[in-house]
């Protein structure tokens, strides 16, 4: 069973098959940045990026293909096919076409903000994400490394998924606080609790996000409450030994929570509410199918009772009272 180059990425794009939600384009550029950011790859992983690659380039918009096209340009070791279906090299001879110099545009003015239509609001109100496409999600990102992490979240502020609500501010603050002090405690369970409780999330995944090693998670959380950078750096120290004596785990960290949005991390939030529900709806499917296949064995059972091997069936008797055979 060969490595694959993106995990969860086959399962993601089962949202790029629904009504309304296009998450095509940031799937091709996650998988791009992914793939230049190391000079060799494997077989399967070349092999697995054509795929997935020549794919998606026809199926995205054309800025998302500039873009991607821009960045295989200038990468040596991007797959032939992948060149051709840019049209980056020549079809026939396999060189490479040479790319003009990008002419500068003169800076547009910005356009004052408009209110989104009754359509575009409706539109928005249905893209919020299906349980199994929020588990998907959250399984992606746990799963990931630390560099795969900080893509997911750079691009899940593109994505047109529904993000979750804002935690009002006062409540906000007062998980803050109350979270400072259970870290300087060295308190667990009480951070564990105020971080589910505050964030609305079940007690499995507000234990994952505390237990998980990278803390990328607990970044993820932080800014959804919009925590202070300072009080998200003194967590770290005093909540997460085997980060705060890492003067490398501490600095990556608070580089990547200052550079966290606020949309990313309530969509990642969306998501991590969303999974409970597909392991809750998994597990009554499952309840479901046993008892479904106890009472077809209970059935079967009975039909046996009812006729033993060798037992002589009753006799019918006809209306004049002679017996039929």
């Amino acid at each position: 069973m060969t490595k694959s180059l993106f995990p969860g990425f086959d399962g993601l794009m089962t949202l790029s098959r629904r009504e309304g939600v296009d998450v095509r384009p940031t799937l091709l550029r996650v998988l791009t940045d992914l793939y230049v950011q190391t000079s060799t790859h494997s077989d399967d992983e070349q092999r697995q990026f054509v795929e997935l690659a020549t794919r998606l380039i026809d199926q995205v918009d054309d800025a998302t293909r500039a873009a991607v096209k821009a960045r295989l340009a200038v990468y040596p070791h991007t797959p032939v096919p992948v060149l051709q279906k840019l049209g980056l090299v020549a079809t026939q001879e396999g060189r490479r076409v040479p790319v003009a110099r990008e002419i500068p545009a003169p800076p547009a003015a910005p356009l004052p903000p408009r209110e989104r239509t009754d359509a575009e609001q409706r539109m928005a109100a249905n893209m919020a994400m299906q349980p199994k496409e929020a588990a998907e999600i959250h399984d992606m990102f746990f799963r990931a490394g630390a560099s795969e992490r900080a893509l997911i979240l750079h691009n899940l502020a593109q994505t047109p998924l529904k993000a979750a609500p804002r935690i009002p501010t006062v409540r906000a603050k007062r998980a803050i606080q109350i979270l400072e002090m259970a870290a300087i405690a060295g308190d667990v369970e009480s951070f564990a609790f105020e971080l589910g409780d505050s964030l609305i999330l079940p007690s499995r995944v507000a234990a994952q996000t505390v237990d998980d090693a990278g803390g990328e998670a607990l970044a993820v959380a932080a800014r959804a409450l919009d925590m202070p950078s300072p009080v998200f750096q003194r967590i770290l120290l005093f909540f997460k030994p085997e980060i705060g004596t890492s003067v490398n785990a501490v600095y990556r960290l608070s580089r990547l929570y200052d550079r966290l949005s606020d949309r990313a991390a309530l969509v990642m939030l969306a998501a991590w509410r969303g999974s409970t529900l597909a392991v809750t709806r998994a597990k009554y499917q499952a309840g479901l199918h046993d008892g479904e296949r106890q009472r077809a064995r209970a059935g079967a059972a009975q039909t046996r009772q009812s006729m033993q091997p060798g037992a002589i069936p009753p006799r019918r008797t006809g209306t004049d009272g002679s017996s039929e055979r």
